[in-house]
């Protein structure tokens, strides 16, 4: 489990697809604070992951703390968008070959939320 919440902090230093890619099981669902449903899937998991990440991955993002116990780990993150303060959590599972198979993610305030949906919409339309 370290080492795949070590290539998780890989990634967002880097934002390098081809780590992504190999950091998701094919199985893995991705729980985002506005949608409803799960997305399942690698490929539904990868295309929110990678969206997340040119929205929030600005030079503000920063994780602030950080609890593991076995295959979950709760990384607690701060950013800012257009002068809207935004505070969430990455809640990921890992499987034993230390790939995620679940990750949620959780927002606040309320006027964060609907920052991120309009903009999370805007990257998933693109092609």
């Amino acid at each position: 489990m370290q080492l795949g919440l070590a290539a998780w902090h890989r990634y967002m230093l880097g934002n390098d697809p081809g780590l992504l890619d190999e950091l998701i099981a094919d199985d893995a669902v991705f729980h985002s604070p506005v949608v409803h449903t799960p997305q399942a899937g690698k490929a539904k998991v990868l295309l929110y992951l990678h969206a997340a990440g040119k929205v929030l991955g600005n030079d503000a993002f920063r994780y602030v703390r950080e609890l593991v116990d076995g295959p979950e780990a709760l990384l607690e993150f701060e950013t800012e968008i257009d002068g809207i303060l935004i505070n969430g959590i990455d809640l990921i599972r890992f499987d034993l070959e230390g790939r995620i198979v679940d990750f949620k993610v959780m927002v606040r305030p309320l006027k964060a939320i609907n920052k991120l949906w309009g903009m999370m919409a805007a990257q998933l339309e693109q092609p």
